[in-house]
């Protein structure tokens, strides 16, 4: 039987405005941590930093409510799933791009909403009409008008394998983070997952010898913003939208992001904002609003 706030079209009204929205902070980590590059960081500080400091602000959050105790167990899958899990999309992700382009990556990255239905579907977890098909198909569209394609002519196919694999886990992570969350509040659970995601990233940058203690008033602000702005509110955010949306919904909504990194590099960067850009950005908005309707017409 579906889960109710997943089919009530209030629920997945407000489940879309919480995806839109995690999915604008999650479009300013390629500005925000450019920036921070910028200041003579290395990457691997700045995924330590950005993931310690925002463990500790939902920590402190968490600390100062009250909320219903978590089981062990589901800590541990917390920290382990939603930590772990997510420091490991995060670095097959980076790691593609020492052999392909930003571009191939998003293009490749960006198949997660395809991974998360058909996983979702061959599960039995959702049923999958044919105006969520549709949406899906229009959102890719999007995705690939935006980005372009995959040339098969000079690719590095190791860095291929390496964005598939990203997508391939977060499109696994999606639905899993779901079942973990059921009706566990979302702060303690999220400030779980930073934890874990931060002790994978502060291990791996003391290990490779590149973590820095030292840093500069500009490299603190820029990592602040990141850890604030890109990380703790639209995880939370992410995780609202998901419980109302389930995944497959979820992951569709989420591709307005490149368009939104788009947007945000035009309006803080001045960078141009291409037919493309707003062609693909308008596919991917159809998609959001024939999801939208579908709830409309099941009230």
């Amino acid at each position: 039987m579906p889960d109710p706030r997943t089919t009530n079209p209030h629920a997945q009204a407000t489940g879309t405005v919480y995806t839109v929205l995690a999915a604008t902070g999650f479009a300013a980590v390629s500005i925000l941590t450019a920036k921070a590059l910028a200041t003579g960081l290395t990457l691997a500080t700045i995924l330590a930093w950005r993931y310690l400091l925002s463990a500790l602000l939902l920590s402190l959050w968490v600390l100062a409510h009250t909320y219903v105790p978590i089981p062990r167990r589901t800590i541990l899958g917390f920290v382990v799933v939603g930590g772990f899990g997510q420091a490991l999309v995060v670095y097959l992700a980076l790691s593609a791009l020492r052999f392909i382009p930003a571009a191939t990556l998003a293009f490749l990255f960006y198949t997660y909403p395809l991974w998360v239905t058909i996983g979702q579907v061959l599960r039995g977890a959702e049923r999958v009409d044919r105006r969520q098909l549709a949406a899906l198909t229009l959102s890719l569209a999007g995705i690939v008008t935006m980005v372009g394609g995959i040339g098969v002519d000079g690719t590095d196919w190791r860095g291929v394998a390496l964005a598939l694999g990203a997508a391939l886990l977060y499109g696994a992570y999606i639905p899993i983070l779901r079942t973990l969350q059921a009706d566990h509040p979302v702060a303690p659970s999220s400030a779980l997952a930073k934890l874990g995601a931060a002790t994978a990233f502060l291990v791996g940058s003391i290990v490779s010898h590149s973590f820095s203690w030292r840093l500069s008033g500009e490299a603190w602000l820029t990592i602040s913003a990141l850890a604030v702005g890109s990380t703790v509110l639209p995880s939370v955010f992410f995780v609202l939208g998901l419980v109302r949306l389930g995944a497959t919904r979820t992951a569709i909504v989420s591709t307005v992001e490149p368009f939104l990194t788009a947007l945000l590099a035009a309006i803080l960067l001045a960078q141009p904002l291409t037919g493309r850009t707003l062609l693909g950005g308008a596919l991917i908005a159809t998609a959001m609003l024939l999801l939208q309707l579908r709830g409309t017409a099941e009230a």
